[in-house]
């Protein structure tokens, strides 16, 4: 990964953020929450960016639509995450396959 690569990554992180700090309040909040559990659990694809950035056009569309975000993602953060990774590895996995193999 060059320097360029690295700037290009931060221009698109900032623009990213962005997004986010224009959605209404609560939305903002729930994003800010499932950012933080998928950071914490680790899908491996996370990196790729697609997945942040799919959340944060689901929510401009429920936006737009005029709807909560609760009515969106229902009332489990942590459920609506869930759904979202399922078929995805996570780095969890991973290391608890790593584990099971030094046994």
């Amino acid at each position: 990964m060059g320097i360029q690569d690295i700037i290009e990554g931060k221009k698109q992180w900032r623009a990213h953020l962005a997004r986010v700090k224009a959605l209404p309040p609560d939305y903002e909040i729930v994003y800010k929450e499932i950012q933080k559990y998928l950071f914490k659990v680790g899908p491996t694809d996370l990196t790729e960016g697609n997945l942040l950035s799919g959340i944060v056009d689901f929510f401009e569309e429920g936006v737009a639509a005029g709807k909560g975000v609760i009515e969106l993602i229902g009332p489990d953060v942590a459920a609506f995450c869930d759904d979202l990774i399922k078929d995805s590895r996570t780095y969890a996995e991973i290391y608890q396959e790593s584990v099971a193999k030094k046994e």
